[in-house]
């Protein structure tokens, strides 16, 4: 597949008008469906997760959440209209309230004392991500930022709907996957896959592919982030 406007437009060309967020998933296999079904997602669901790689797992992801606030922050900013603002708005309020009481409350389960909640030591993977997150926040368009919010909260979705079924006993293990197919968070997905599309429309040139990049490497370090957790 060729990974160019043009590569997208011939694409889209024999799909019937498929959404440019299809293709840009398209261009990252097999990498998205190893992250979708990754072992970490199938452990976790059925309750046998080791507590020490969700312990790990957990304490990177909780890094995060400063640069994740960052990044929807500038993508609040960028976005065209009011209308396209309150939704991100929303989904930041959440981040800030029920997903940090998730990690607290985990925190607390897992023995995780307060300079790791504060000051981890970041694995390599983390760090990279913490990069590439103000890479987009600092970059010149809506699609940049964008694009990793889209790999970031599609892809969790993905796993999480993949494993729906009975939920393991363990609160950090079931809130986990709750968290991450609900209605407000799956209607949020679709919103923002559809703000991605349309700014997919009207990119081009440098613009385009640094778009696409960002997609793709963020599609990679979630791949990652994943085997980390397992040391």
């Amino acid at each position: 597949m060729e990974i160019t406007r043009e590569g997208f437009d011939a694409w889209r060309a024999d799909q019937a008008d498929a959404p440019f967020t299809e293709w840009l998933r398209e261009t990252t296999e097999p990498v998205w469906t190893e992250v979708v079904t990754h072992r970490f997602a199938k452990e976790l669901a059925a309750g046998t997760i080791d507590r020490d790689v969700l312990r790990r797992y957990l304490v990177q992801d909780y890094s995060f959440i400063d640069r994740f606030v960052s990044l929807a922050g500038m993508a609040i900013g960028r976005a065209p209209d009011l209308e396209s603002r309150l939704p991100l708005v929303r989904f930041l309020a959440m981040i800030c309230s029920d997903e940090n009481t998730y990690f607290q409350r985990s925190f607390d389960a897992l023995g995780v004392s307060q300079r790791e909640r504060s000051a981890p030591e970041l694995l390599p993977v983390t760090a990279d991500f913490h990069a590439i997150m103000a890479e987009a926040a600092e970059g010149a368009t809506y699609a940049e930022a964008l694009a990793v919010l889209v790999v970031a909260e599609w892809s969790y979705r993905s796993w999480a709907i993949g494993v729906r079924g009975p939920r393991p006993a363990e609160f950090t293990m079931a809130e986990w996957i709750e968290l991450h197919d609900n209605p407000f968070f799956n209607d949020f997905v679709d919103w923002l896959k559809g703000q991605l599309d349309r700014e997919g429309e009207t990119l081009r040139g440098p613009a385009f592919d640094r778009t696409v990049s960002l997609f793709r490497r963020t599609v990679e370090l979630e791949k990652r982030f994943f085997d980390a957790a397992y040391g």
